[in-house]
């Protein structure tokens, strides 16, 4: 499917496969070995392709950028998730408030044993 992927993105088979061994790109591979591209394979591409031949860097260049690309999406995705959790006990709170429901008071105290069947004698 190299050469479909190749037309999808303006550019010659042979362009995909030096991405590949720069490891510029890493297309999964099917039990016979043929490469399926993703459209963010694609995307990835046409951006290797407008750094190279518009902005004039070499694809050494290009791996950094790329690896600072994905480094920021990273500790963006992070930040947001841990921006939700710590959002969420504060929204459990208010919910626990709202509700006047006594469990936000009783929060983090040991509940009390049944013991009753335990202890119990049968006569």
């Amino acid at each position: 499917m190299i050469s479909i992927a190749a037309g999808l993105a303006g550019c010659h088979p042979r362009t995909l496969r030096i991405y590949e061994e720069e490891g510029l790109l890493e297309p999964v591979r099917t039990h016979t070995n043929i490469r399926l591209y993703s459209d963010d394979d694609l995307q990835r591409v046409r951006a290797i392709r407008y750094l190279t031949q518009i902005r004039g860097v070499n694809l050494a260049g290009v791996k950094l950028l790329l690896q600072l690309r994905d480094a920021t999406e990273l500790l963006r995705e992070i930040g947001e998730e841990l921006a939700t959790q710590d959002e969420a006990p504060a929204a459990q709170a208010a919910v626990y408030q709202e509700r006047g429901d006594e469990t936000a008071n009783d929060a983090g105290r040991p509940r009390p044993r049944n013991r009753s069947r335990r202890n119990s004698v049968e006569l």
